[in-house]
């Protein structure tokens, strides 16, 4: 099968290669996808980096760990029925080295999940990482109906999902945006103000927007950096779920300042969310996507062939929406 992979760390243009490698077949309890497109994520383009120095300790490793296409086969013990669904696929490359950069992959079923006809494969590729955060970013602590939640970073491919959950179940959103573009994008995934993150003292045009009242939950993409203004905003037994802290790695806490606020502090990554949370998530994309009840943006598609190039606009970012390598 033609594939792309890497066997050491450094920068996409020098290290990823592509090629033939062998077809793999499904073991028990797995389905061979024949994939059509495979999702690309900062996780994705860290672990290609060097961040995880063991990675490769085993060989080589066919990045990505979203993707969609096609069942073709099945192992052991799964129904026969299963072939020629039609599938998005989430953690094919993590605590295993095969991953969605290739023409197939052998998961556990449970990966594969049913994909709706009228739902493109491009889509499916994006809806692992960035759709199943926000929603355990959202929903992890309880109801959110009647709330207000900030989401900083809403024209992220994490903020925009979280944007459209919270406001669906109920919630006020207010979110942060650089420049009237981005603004107008939020806007249109639900939120219902929006300030911009580089004035200094933003937190005052967050609390201005909510009537001067502090909110009740923040899903936060730049935890340590951003962290002093959000307790500044937050109200007493308020949550802030955070998935990254990419300018601050190893933020310090004022630790008595969050304590007698009594806060909630949620740390969020897909591959450790209970499966009971992760198959919420799923229950609720089904739906979501079934009612086309969400908005979904691909802002670069690639070849297999320009793998580097989907890993370098990663890096770069400065664009809305997710990027994609067609197979």
């Amino acid at each position: 099968m033609k594939a792309a992979w890497f066997e050491k760390f450094g920068n996409a243009g020098d290290v990823l290669k592509i090629g033939e490698l062998p077809k793999p077949h499904p073991q028990p309890g797995e389905v061979l996808i024949a994939l059509a497109s495979s999702g690309v994520n900062p996780s994705d383009v860290k672990k290609r980096a060097g961040a995880f120095p063991n990675l490769l300790d085993e060989g080589l490793v066919i990045p990505h760990s979203d993707g969609a296409g096609i069942i073709e086969s099945v192992g052991e013990g799964v129904p026969e029925t299963r072939m020629g669904e039609r599938v998005w696929v989430y953690q094919a490359q993590f605590a295993r080295r095969f991953g969605t950069a290739s023409q197939y992959v052998c998961i556990n079923q449970q990966r594969a999940v049913l994909l709706p006809f009228d739902v493109p494969f491009e889509v499916g590729a994006c809806l692992g990482i960035p759709a199943m955060t926000a929603h355990r970013c959202i929903f992890a602590d309880g109801e959110v109906e009647g709330q207000t939640i900030l989401v900083t970073g809403g024209v992220g491919r994490v903020g925009y999902y979280a944007i459209q959950w919270a406001r669906q179940a109920g919630a006020k959103v207010i979110t942060t945006a650089s420049n009237n573009n981005d603004a107008d994008s939020c806007k249109q995934a639900g939120a219902f103000e929006v300030v911009n993150h580089r004035d200094e003292d933003w937190y005052r045009d967050v609390l201005k927007a909510n009537g001067g009242h502090k909110l009740d939950r923040v899903v936060e993409v730049e935890f340590g950096a951003n962290l002093p203004q959000v307790l500044k905003l937050i109200r007493t037994g308020g949550t802030v779920a955070t998935y990254s802290s990419s300018r601050e790695p190893q933020p310090k806490m004022p630790f008595l300042e969050m304590m007698y606020l009594d806060l909630t502090l949620r740390m969020v990554i897909v591959y450790a969310m209970p499966e009971t949370a992760k198959l919420q998530a799923i229950t609720d994309l089904d739906r979501y996507l079934r009612d086309e009840r969400l908005i979904h943006r691909v802002a670069h598609q690639v070849a297999l062939e320009e793998i580097a190039k989907a890993h370098e606009l990663i890096e770069q970012g400065g664009f809305r929406g997710s990027v994609v390598v067609n197979i």
